[in-house]
């Protein structure tokens, strides 16, 4: 069965146009199957938008798993200062991505590539998104922590959505192993939006 952390070369194309409004901004993004939350957004990218639209995310900022880019494209939509790159190991997803920042008119902001976890990311960043592909397994979400902790510039932060029944406080556990921090930013509807952040080892 094909998932969308897969790419499935096979599946046969059905665009659509996903609609939803956030902070007075109507957004049509192109969807297509084989992508994740194909029919509208996720109620978890809702939220986590939610958090990080007002917030200061600095100059640089990555989607890890982006998708067909509907938390990247929001967030730099809003985020006029910032340069955004969106990565995902989908080659459709990421396609997509890159339509919608066309559409959207942030081309020259925003760059969408297709990568495995960060296999072909480079440089570092202020902040990274992550909404976890759950379905993929820890060995890949857990690799994506990892992966932020590495391209986080000192001081930057890793913000991350996930839900109680999926495995939120074994997620905050991991990574705050990993950074020495994490703190709870918001709790809605079941989900819960995570913060650490890459401060410098204690001597």
């Amino acid at each position: 069965m094909s998932q969308y952390f897969t790419n499935d070369k096979t599946l046969t194309s059905r665009e659509r146009i996903v609609s939803f409004e956030l902070f007075n901004k109507q957004f049509d993004l192109k969807s297509d199957r084989g992508v994740f939350s194909k029919s509208q957004i996720d109620e978890g990218t809702r939220i986590l938008l939610e958090v990080l639209v007002p917030s200061d995310l600095g100059k640089r900022v990555l989607d890890l798993g982006c998708g067909y880019g509907v938390l990247g494209l929001v967030l730099a939509h809003f985020q006029k200062e910032a340069s955004f790159v969106l990565a995902d190991i989908n080659e459709r997803a990421v396609s997509l991505a890159k339509k919608n920042a066309q559409s959207l008119g942030l081309v020259n902001r925003v760059t969408c590539l297709v990568s495995d976890v960060c296999e072909n990311i480079t440089g570092t960043f202020d902040s990274i998104v992550i909404n976890p592909p759950i379905r993929a397994g820890k060995s890949v979400t857990y690799a994506m922590y990892e992966g932020a902790k590495e391209h986080l510039l000192e001081g930057g932060s890793l913000y991350i959505v996930i839900r109680k029944a999926q495995g939120a406080e074994s997620a905050s556990k991991y990574i705050e192993s990993i950074f020495g921090n994490i703190s709870l930013i918001k709790r809605s509807r079941g989900y819960f939006v995570f913060k650490a952040s890459n401060y410098p080892a204690e001597e």
